[in-house]
């Protein structure tokens, strides 16, 4: 019997990432900040394709898209974002996108599928103005003062600026309406090389990451850096370097199998070779799938930071700046990712952990969520070479349409 379900169009959905990557492009990514002007044409190039979806949606106050359908029957969300980081990848965040409006084109059209694929593209995942403004908004977790105080971090400009410039002063901001959805589901690269070493197609995420992130700073004592003795000085970088080793001796001994920590930024004060440091800050990131692993790490951090500051000659104090609970995908999600990849991929697939932070796991505070994964060339990501084999993209769109599928048959 010949197999009759509806399947993805492979030439439309490379057609339509390469349409995506043609604004803002850079090199062989893209450059398509948060409310730039390639990311609003990035924005009105996805509602003029909704219709052909059978879906109706606008840009709304925050730069969220949802296109809905009057379709009866389940509704399942999908989707990600089309904003890039600075020259950047042209594939982290459409591909989900564009994933998604094909699943909505193949599925909503099909009168023997019952219910509708709905498409989301999340605002700002990228954070260059603040953490998953989109995705937070729209379960209800973003107020007013957060949009009011919130600055672009590369240049500073007032989020209320940008959004004024893109014409969306004064337009209300989508939220989520309980029950509308059964669950949400996004594709993205992997931004690894999990799959590409083990040649398989698909990856089905188990879970999201949590991230935690720290400033912890050093009070030492600024001085000449000529006549001061080595033997009294209180040199905050010096105490910075040695607890950064620190850090990278103790902590394999209380993380988990997937625990990463990462210093992502130095200062010193004043910075001048002339000058002996008073004060130095370090950002400091944990990110693991456990809340137990991070709440040892953290503790173990705070531990540290005290016997520095007893043994002298600085003050190191440790402070938590950003909290994110890590997010379990839903298991029918995961089996209905699994059964399409042995559809469609040979079986090819493995279940395993996201190490970035997606929308997904905003949404997963509301509702089902899940993740497919597709392999990145050398597992490079946030930068311009970023790329996925167009076969290895075709691939993940057809186990996409069919896991939604799957998931609306439910």
């Amino acid at each position: 019997m010949p197999d009759t379900k509806p399947r993805a169009n492979g030439e439309r959905v490379l057609a339509d990432l390469n349409a995506l990557r043609a604004l803002g492009i850079y090199k062989t990514g893209v450059h398509k900040p948060t409310f730039s002007g390639p990311h609003k044409q990035s924005l009105d190039w996805l509602v003029r394709k909704l219709p052909d979806a059978g879906l109706i949606g606008a840009i709304d106050g925050i730069g969220n898209i949802l296109g809905t359908s009057a379709k009866p029957g389940p509704r399942l969300l999908a989707g990600s974002h089309l904003e890039s980081q600075n020259y950047a990848g042209w594939l982290d965040g459409p591909l989900g996108v564009v994933y998604a409006l094909e699943a909505a084109r193949v599925l909503n059209a099909d009168p023997s599928v019952k219910g509708a694929v709905e498409v989301a593209a999340w605002c700002d995942e990228e954070g260059h103005f603040g953490s998953f403004l989109g995705s937070r908004s729209y379960v209800g977790q973003v107020t007013e003062a957060e949009i009011d105080a919130a600055r672009d971090r590369t240049n500073g400009r007032a989020m209320r600026d940008a959004l004024a410039d893109m014409g969306l002063a004064g337009r209300p901001r989508i939220a989520a309406e309980p029950g509308r959805h059964v669950g949400y589901l996004e594709a993205h690269i992997e931004q690894g090389d999990t799959l590409e070493s083990g040649k398989l197609a698909i990856g089905v995420v188990t879970s999201i990451v949590g991230i935690w992130q720290y400033r912890i700073t050093f009070a030492g004592e600024q001085n000449h850096a000529g006549t001061t003795r080595m033997a009294v000085r209180k040199d905050a970088g010096l105490a910075l370097a040695k607890f950064c080793v620190a850090i990278d001796e103790s902590f394999p001994a209380a993380c988990g199998p997937r625990s990463v920590w990462t210093t992502g930024r130095i200062t010193l004060d004043p910075g001048a070779p002339s000058i002996i440091p008073g004060g130095a800050e370090m950002l400091f990131q944990i990110r693991d799938d456990t809340p137990t692993v991070i709440a040892r790490l953290e503790e173990l951090l705070r531990t540290m930071a005290d016997e520095a500051s007893a043994k002298g000659p600085c003050i190191v104090n440790v402070e938590k700046i950003r909290t994110g609970a890590p997010a379990m995908m839903n298991a029918g999600f995961q089996d209905a990712i699994e059964a399409a990849s042995r559809a469609l991929a040979g079986g090819r697939s493995l279940r395993m952990p996201s190490g970035a932070g997606h929308d997904a796991q905003m949404l997963a505070t509301i509702m089902p969520a899940g993740m497919l994964f597709v392999p990145s060339i050398g597992g490079i990501s946030h930068h311009w070479t970023e790329n996925t084999a167009d076969a290895d993209i075709v691939t993940g769109a057809q186990v996409f349409v069919d896991a939604c599928l799957r998931i609306l048959a439910g």
